[in-house]
């Protein structure tokens, strides 16, 4: 895989069903981009399923460093939430939340049992959702004189730099993103103004 690529999935996917000796396992995954969206979540699902048993889940956020959790919500140690978090790691994708919600059918079905039906369950959210391709970005805010305008410009012009906002006035600012890959390029294209500064915000 290129370093200044990752994938995630564009939207909320349909719910999934697996049943195993009368437990039913419902899968969802969602795109997700901070902690509190995942919570929110969580909670809009769990008043969905307000008569589950279990609502078990694990979601990783971002592309240069990573964060995840794995959460078991009261079942055996690690026969839930690490089996979600296996699937979120073989699909090779980030900023990206699994829940799976267990109705229990009234038969144990043991540890081996449990990973199982909870693997599958992720793996069938993750095979019907939109997984897609973008680039690791970085972003800038250049801030100059108007009178540098025109030097401005031309840069963003000649490197193609995605302009997400822009202040035009005496004193101007604009916020640009550029490919991971390409950004020292770009960093090196503005040297020449000096009255010109670039600052990477992230």
């Amino acid at each position: 895989m290129q370093e200044d690529v990752y994938k995630t999935i564009t939207e909320a996917t349909e719910e999934v069903l697996f049943k195993d000796k009368n437990s039913k396992f419902f899968g969802y995954a969602f795109p997700v981009s901070s902690e509190d969206e995942i919570k929110e979540l969580l909670e809009e699902i769990k008043k969905k399923h307000y008569n589950a048993r279990h609502w078990c889940y694990a979601w990783q956020l971002g592309t240069e460093s990573i964060q995840y959790r794995a959460n078991d919500d009261g079942e055996p140690n690690n026969s839930a939430g690490m089996p979600i978090y296996g699937q979120i790691q073989s699909f090779e994708v980030t900023n990206l939340l699994i829940i799976v919600v267990r109705y229990f059918g009234g038969v144990k079905l043991g540890v081996p049992g449990l990973i199982n039906a909870y693997r599958t369950a992720a793996q069938m959210a993750m095979e019907v959702a939109n997984i897609e391709e973008r680039t690791i970005d970085f972003q800038y805010k250049i801030s100059f004189e108007y009178k540098d305008m025109n030097n401005v410009m031309r840069v963003i012009k000649e490197k193609n730099l995605t302009v997400i906002s822009q202040t035009l006035e005496m004193s101007c600012e604009i916020l640009i993103a550029v490919r991971k890959t390409e950004a020292e390029a770009c960093e090196q294209a503005f040297v020449p103004f000096y009255e010109v500064t670039l600052k990477r915000i992230l």
